[in-house]
């Protein structure tokens, strides 16, 4: 196998914080799946669970558009017990539909795509949560509860992957470290992200690359996220301020980066995200058009 290119609900402005907001014009699974077989994709990412669909719907249309499952997004509280404990749930509805989604999957796994909650003062706070950190015991709980999470997702014969992500308590470099050392679950490497967190992403990537096994990859205008996060903002103003943007508008070394990921032999998903808050009165189309322009920028590579 090689490198095979999905994208994602996200990139259209639907993921699990999208606003409910009847002026939205925001599209149906059916939809997406369809703009992503036009452009050539190979897969999608799962989006808030029963968006594409469950059981036989999600495997007809997975099968109708030619498309795989490449993984899908589940937050939890690990770092606190009580709270983990109680969110499990939301692990197992997820996992459902990734076995719903197995039989029409002929090559590639998809990979659950844990993640942290973090809590009310890392969210307020993007770009490494004011220096509100775990501390030895938050770690040990933390690790104790992905572990128990890690171990559902195995027994379901998938292999879990972890999202360092913004506002939660693996965002920086010195958290994504800490995170591996202390766990057997592989990473996503997620470029917007860790440029939120305040990573290099040629280095990280090279030094995490033996870890990494799924990846997100995001263009990203560095200084309109410097003035968002400067100025206080949190991530709903980091998604809606113009952030995201089509791969090469932005400041992403990307060429280099990709360069690196080929030569590094990279044998999984990479999944295309320009992350969207719909706004009302924003072009309809516009994400549309996006998702086209970045699978052709990607055939240089892909």
């Amino acid at each position: 196998m090689a490198i095979s290119v999905a994208g994602a609900p996200v990139n259209f402005g639907v993921f699990e914080l999208t606003p409910d907001d009847p002026g939205l014009v925001l599209p149906t699974g059916e939809q997406v799946a369809t703009a992503l077989e036009r452009d050539g994709y190979a897969g999608v990412d799962l989006g808030p669970v029963g968006f594409l669909g469950r059981g036989r719907e999600l495997r007809d249309r997975l099968r109708g558009h030619g498309l795989e499952l490449a993984g899908g997004w589940v937050d939890l509280p690990f770092s606190d017990d009580e709270a983990f404990a109680a969110a499990l749930p939301s692990l197992d509805e997820a996992l459902d539909v990734f076995s719903d989604a197995l039989e029409a999957h002929p090559g590639r796994a998809p990979l659950p795509t844990l993640a942290d909650s973090g809590d009310a003062q890392r969210k307020a706070n993007p770009g490494g949560g004011a220096g509100h950190r775990l501390d030895e015991e938050g770690w040990d709980r933390f690790a104790r509860n992905l572990a128990t999470a890690a171990a559902r997702v195995r027994g379901r014969g998938l292999e879990p992957t972890f999202h360092h992500h913004a506002c939660t308590f693996v965002e920086t470099p010195e958290e994504v470290d800490e995170f591996l050392a202390r766990t057997d679950v592989d990473l996503t490497f997620d470029t917007g992200h860790l440029l939120i967190g305040g990573g290099d992403v040629l280095t990280a990537w090279e030094r995490w690359r033996p870890r990494i096994n799924h990846l997100h990859l995001k263009d990203v205008r560095v200084p309109v996220l410097r003035e968002i996060v400067g100025n206080g903002g949190g991530m709903i103003d980091v998604w809606s301020g113009g952030t995201f943007v089509p791969f090469g508008e932005g400041d992403l070394p990307m060429a280099q980066l990709m360069d690196d990921v080929v030569a590094s032999g990279w044998d999984g998903w990479l999944v295309v995200e320009q992350d969207l808050y719909p706004v009302a009165g924003s072009d309809p189309a516009a994400p549309y058009r996006d998702s086209g322009t970045n699978r052709e920028v990607l055939r240089r590579w892909v």
